[in-house]
Parts: structure tokens; sequence; C-alpha cells
């Protein structure tokens, strides 16, 4: 499934959306992922996959060009 982050396993999640009238209907929340080449720190192998934002800006990964 390609709305899944390889490294943290996030996810998408349920969620209510709640009316100005207070009607509660389900609905999806995606989580913010890119499918890119990447490297793992401390390792060699580039690997390719969905990895969230989270994930790159906390430098777990480094993005291969």
């Amino acid at each position: 499934m390609g709305k899944i982050c390889k490294i943290c396993g996030k996810r998408p999640r349920v969620a209510n959306r709640v009316s100005n009238a207070n009607n509660k209907t389900k609905r999806w929340v995606y989580p913010n992922v890119h499918v890119m080449h990447y490297r793992v720190k401390g390792h060699s192998t580039v690997q390719r996959g969905a990895v969230c934002t989270k994930c790159l800006k906390s430098n777990k990964i480094e993005k291969v060009l």
C-alpha cells in the first residue's frame, strides 16, 4: 500500500468530520508520504519506498538523488 511510511509505519487513520450541528461522520486522514529513493542512516543500501515528511525532516534517512 502506498500510503504507509516504510520507516516509522505511519498509516491512514479514521477521524470524525464534525459539522456546525455537531453531526459526526467518519473520514480518512492520510499521512504526508512521498515515494522516493532513500538510504537509512548507518546503512549503505539504497531503497525505494514511501517515506513520511516527519522521518525526512528528523534525519532518520538520507534522500538519494
